[in-house]
């Protein structure tokens, strides 16, 4: 039977692309296979992991101790190293076959490459850079009800609806837009990295789930470019997503941004080392820092164990890539700054006299340990 994506009726599981370099699985992957577990319970069906590669099918356990029912793997030379045509062509090919109805892809710098060449060739939708995803229609309601400003209880909804709600920032991050595809399968979408939270491993899951060997068909023709040589980029990023203590600055340093980010990186290195140094697009924009320490719907969902807010104003884009952090500290000159709402604790204060204190507070912490 030829391929229709429109025949919605033929669909069925969740699956997840799972992104390997040099043989080893991206934390991204343990993210989205966990939270495809939640909607595969949700619908009642099947969390299937998609795994690309050369001799890559030992994953398979690892990711079945997140959640995944069963793997596929397509194990074959020419996905050693991950070039769009090889890539597109083996997962079409198997979405054909196996017909999913919905799939995840992270938005990484692979996903987000990967994911809009195979949505047009499934001749499917994709929203890409999500950051919430929903099937159940209650569930759906409530988070409304708790991250949006929308009366909704004022709105009719369809509850019988199963879509795959995929919400994602829009307007520069002034909106939260949540889309649906209603008309095609699989339902497709990009995640971003850091928002949806990793579930416990559980050997016991590991060990009962299914490995499928899928049989790889790539022919010389279906390769357009060929890697001749993978260079690594020598300048190391910041890690705020695996940081659990983030120390973030913004427009509040404007006076001198210098000191601001000095100050910053001596309180980061006070906390130890798994400490880094954040901002608000502000200060990126600006030019004072780069883009890596961004912080926000627009940068970097982060939830670390604690986040220290450096003269930032608490804009709703902010906010919404850090409030789930486990504890909030923020330093402001105006005292009804928005950062306050989703602060534990609040200092009123000129962020060049309180962050000295601060830094001497957590080294005689650290010193009496």
């Amino acid at each position: 039977m030829a391929y229709n994506s429109s025949d919605i009726s033929a669909f069925q599981d969740i699956w997840v692309f799972c992104e390997q370099r040099e043989g080893k699985l991206m934390n991204t992957d343990f993210e989205l296979v966990s939270e495809g577990r939640k909607l595969a319970d949700e619908r009642g069906s099947k969390l299937v992991g998609v795994l690309l590669g050369k001799d890559v099918a030992g994953l398979a356990n690892e990711l079945g101790g997140y959640g995944a029912d069963k793997v596929i793997v397509c194990d074959d030379p020419a996905l050693e190293v991950y070039t769009t045509d090889a890539y597109a062509k083996v997962i079409c090919d198997v979405v054909m076959d196996k017909k999913p109805e919905v799939l995840l892809i992270g938005a990484s710098n692979i996903g987000r490459d990967l994911g809009p060449r195979v949505a047009a060739r499934l001749h499917t939708g994709l929203t890409a850079d999500c950051t919430h995803l929903d099937i159940d229609m209650t569930k759906y309601i409530q988070f409304l009800r708790e991250a949006s400003t929308i009366d909704v209880d004022s709105v009719k909804f369809k509850m019988e609806d199963t879509n795959l709600k995929m919400t994602r920032p829009a307007f520069g991050g002034h909106l939260m837009a949540t889309i649906i595809c209603p008309r095609f399968r699989p339902c497709m979408s990009t995640v971003r990295p850091g928002v949806m939270k990793k579930a416990e491993f559980n050997q016991a899951k590991a060990d009962a789930v299914e490995v499928e060997m899928y049989p790889v068909s790539i022919a010389a023709e279906d390769l357009r470019t060929k890697v001749l040589e993978v260079v690594k980029e020598t300048r190391k990023l910041v890690d705020l997503i695996g940081a659990e203590v983030i120390v973030s600055v913004g427009r509040g340093i404007s006076k001198d941004p210098e000191k601001g980010i000095a100050l910053a990186e001596e309180l980061a290195a006070a906390f130890g080392s798994n400490a880094v140094v954040g901002a608000s697009r502000a200060v990126v924009d600006a030019g004072w820092i780069t883009s890596d320490h961004q912080v926000g719907q627009t940068g970097k969902t982060v939830h670390p164990r604690i986040y220290v807010a450096l003269g930032i104003s608490g804009a709703i884009q902010h906010k919404a890539g850090m409030q789930d952090s486990e504890l909030i500290i923020a330093v402001n000159t105006t005292d009804n700054a928005p950062i306050f709402e989703a602060a534990d604790y609040g200092i009123v204060g000129d962020l060049f006299e309180v962050a000295p204190l601060m830094i001497d507070a957590v080294k005689k912490v650290k010193e009496a340990k």
